[in-house]
């Protein structure tokens, strides 16, 4: 996998603090999104890659870890930190090796080290299975093929609606539904696409681990969704309707006369469906953010003016 700078991709200092690379990411989200590029291959490769980078700057936790291991933090995440299994173990003290170290080359030497009859047999079957070296000693026993977990990206409005995806692998080909109300962190089996058996063994079955990626206009808290609406400062004083964008498209708010700049609406049952029953949804709260007016006309001006008198 080839190495990505993730800052470089934000456009971003490595010493950015977490509002530098939050208000970078809004800024490259909104320029690339799909909705004001449409049919642009190029912008939707950018707006993956910014996504991307995003997912592992704006995680204090993945971001120490790729700052420290560069283009290993992946690879070290996904072994636990642990670097797999220890194969220090093959060599002993003494010499033969530059370091004081004797490397093991052949069956009968390891046997040694497993203390003979058949210990190193036993212990490389049990990690590998199969017959050892090819001596002949043990008959493989059949074996399940290992499951194994690959993550899948999708968007919130993926997540929301639900959607479809076409999965590869050593040859195989589904088409894997992905029901709404996914979140990341959830799990996808799919049957007998994981590593090949043993023997004739039947194969194991790959998870597909869901990743929901960022949204720049809605953040998802569980269930609910937050977002911000533009209104515009007349309305907010005398009342009247203002339109608030869902995943399910513009609907029309109710707006109090009188509303304070940050007020907090509640729309019932239009945040996200519950992945065990689509028929019931989360709440999408929205928060107003009111517009003031620009360029004001000299007609305009004389009446704030006259209302900031009644007022004073």
């Amino acid at each position: 996998m080839d190495y990505k700078d993730y800052y470089q991709i934000l456009g971003v200092s490595r010493s950015a603090d977490d509002k530098e690379i939050k208000k970078a990411y809004r800024r490259m989200a909104r320029q690339y999104h799909p909705d004001t590029n449409p049919n642009n291959k190029e912008a939707q490769e950018k707006i993956k890659e910014v996504n991307e980078a995003y997912q592992v700057l704006g995680d204090p936790e993945k971001r120490a870890k790729y700052d420290r291991f560069g283009r290993e933090w992946e690879r070290y995440q996904q072994g636990g930190g642990a670097g797999g299994f220890d194969w220090s173990a093959w060599s002993r003290a003494g010499g033969g090796t530059p370091g004081g170290y004797t490397t093991y080359t052949n069956v009968e030497d390891l046997e040694d080290l497993f203390g003979g009859n058949g210990g190193f047999s036993d212990f490389f079957e049990t990690l590998f299975g199969g017959n050892v070296g090819g001596t002949g000693r043990r008959s493989a026993q059949p074996r399940r093929g290992q499951d194994i977990q690959q993550p899948l990206q999708i968007t919130l409005s993926e997540a929301y609606h639900g959607t479809t995806r076409q999965i590869s692998k050593d040859g195989q080909t589904q088409q894997v539904k992905i029901p709404a109300g996914v979140k990341t962190g959830s799990k996808i089996r799919l049957a007998g696409m994981g590593q090949p058996g043993w023997n004739g063994a039947e194969r194991g079955d790959l998870y597909l681990v869901v990743e929901v990626l960022p949204d720049e206009r809605f953040e998802l808290r569980g269930d609910d969704l937050y977002t911000e609406f533009e209104l515009p400062l007349y309305t907010a004083i005398l009342g009247g309707v203002a339109s608030v964008t869902t995943l399910d498209g513009p609907v029309n708010l109710s707006i109090p006369a009188e509303t304070q700049n940050g007020r907090r609406f509640r729309l019932r049952g239009k945040g996200m469906p519950k992945l065990k029953n689509a028929s019931e949804a989360g709440d999408l709260y929205a928060t107003a953010t009111v517009r003031l007016p620009e360029r004001l006309s000299d007609e305009e001006r004389q009446h704030f003016e006259a209302l900031r008198h009644l007022r004073s």
